[in-house]
């Protein structure tokens, strides 16, 4: 069996920019609703299962980092925009979703919104490199 040691590369990016205002435990809970999203629209995205040395599985994770960015309200309504106006794979989570605890009532909630008035305090997004940089222009990297 041959084992591949060059470094892999990647032409997509996966990016999660959160409202630097949330307390961490907001961050984390929006964190994992956004990335569960992407897969769903980029199945290319999750990786093979993977194997300890003793054969236990374990499940498909992404096949690449996921880059968590933060920035103000104006940063994050803006990267909603622009990863809806590039048609990229885009997960949204707004302020509306702390106050709903089901699947459903989330989806009520951000039906209830036009998108112009949404209040995203987070947004994940998968594409290529290119268009994922121009649409979290303006964030900074997650200390």
């Amino acid at each position: 069996m041959t084992v591949e040691t060059s470094p892999v590369r990647f032409d997509t990016k996966i990016a999660v920019l959160l409202r630097e205002d949330l307390a961490t435990w907001q961050r984390l809970n929006v964190t994992a609703f956004l990335v569960s999203g992407l897969s769903t629209r980029s199945p290319e995205v999750i990786g093979e299962p993977y194997r300890d040395a003793d054969e236990t599985e374990y499940l498909s994770m992404f096949r690449q980092p996921v880059l968590i960015f933060e920035g103000s309200g104006e940063v994050v309504t803006r990267a909603h925009s622009r990863a809806v106006e590039r048609n990229t794979a885009v997960s949204v989570f707004t302020s509306e979703l702390f106050g709903t605890g089901n699947d459903r009532d989330n989806r009520a909630a951000v039906r209830a919104v036009p998108r112009e008035k949404l209040d995203p305090v987070g947004v994940g997004v998968y594409g290529s490199r290119n268009v994922v940089d121009k649409v979290v222009k303006g964030a900074r990297m997650h200390p």
